[in-house]
């Protein structure tokens, strides 16, 4: 690779990089604007547990952790001020007595529901302002960023199980 061609790649992808930074911002202020926009006060890394819990159905605190990418002394802090928000409860797992499964109560479905459904409007107010064949480019620039960071790509919203992607490993 000649030293002008090495040039361009490291100003291509340092470009890349500015764009996709200044877009997270504006992907963090939504995020931001949809929890703020709940009753109560649920932080972001509190309503990740919400969507993990509402992926799976239930879950046992160990496995939250490992999803969360977090201890399981952390999962556990932010699993008691859900439950005393009343947002999870604990229930005896019935195949195994001896474990507790954490479940969303209907209010914290109602939140990851809330949250979502002003995710996607927000964003989508914002996408019907792009030109029609931006948008089509953005689809694809998304995807293979998606794909390079390992994340699966998302479904439609209503057939998506994990709707603001925080798929558990080995999901499809």
């Amino acid at each position: 690779m000649s030293e002008g061609a090495g040039q361009a790649h490291e100003d291509d992808v340092d470009a890349v990089t500015r764009a996709v930074l200044t877009a997270s911002r504006v992907l963090v202020a939504v995020s931001a604007r949809s929890l703020a926009a709940i009753e109560g006060t649920v932080t972001l890394p509190q309503f990740r547990l919400l969507v993990v819990l509402s992926a799976h159905g239930g879950a046992k605190l160990v496995t939250v952790a490992e999803l969360l990418g977090v201890n399981p002394s952390t999962a556990l802090r932010m699993v008691d001020r859900l439950i005393a928000a009343g947002h999870v409860r604990r229930e005896v797992n019935p195949h195994n007595r001896r474990e507790t499964i954490l479940q969303l109560t209907g209010e914290g479905r109602r939140i990851v529901e809330e949250v979502t459904a002003r995710r996607h409007a927000e964003i989508a107010e914002i996408v019907a302002r792009m030109p029609a064949p931006r948008r089509a480019e953005l689809v694809a620039a998304l995807t293979a960023f998606a794909c390079a960071a390992g994340e699966p790509a998302a479904q439609a919203v209503e057939a998506d199980p994990y709707p603001l992607g925080w798929a558990p490993p080995g999901a499809p």
